[in-house]
């Protein structure tokens, strides 16, 4: 019994593509759009956000001596 294909859209076009060992590429449609997701990584393109911690303890606790 033959399974069917997995399509997924391609991450940089959104064109369907097939997610198997017959696609080289994939999740990507084409060495094109999988270079240009790598490109966009090297150059920094995405990023992930970051939010800074608040200055001093986060809870009152932390600030109390251990227990013993």
């Amino acid at each position: 019994m033959a399974r069917k294909p997995i399509v997924v859209p391609c991450p940089s076009c959104r064109q369907p593509s097939r997610y198997g060992p017959e696609n080289p590429w994939r999740p990507f449609c084409s060495e094109r759009c999988r270079s240009l997701d790598l490109g966009a990584w090297a150059s920094e393109s995405y990023r992930v956000p970051a939010i800074s911690p608040p200055d001093g303890p986060a809870d009152d606790n932390e600030s109390d001596p251990p227990r013993h």
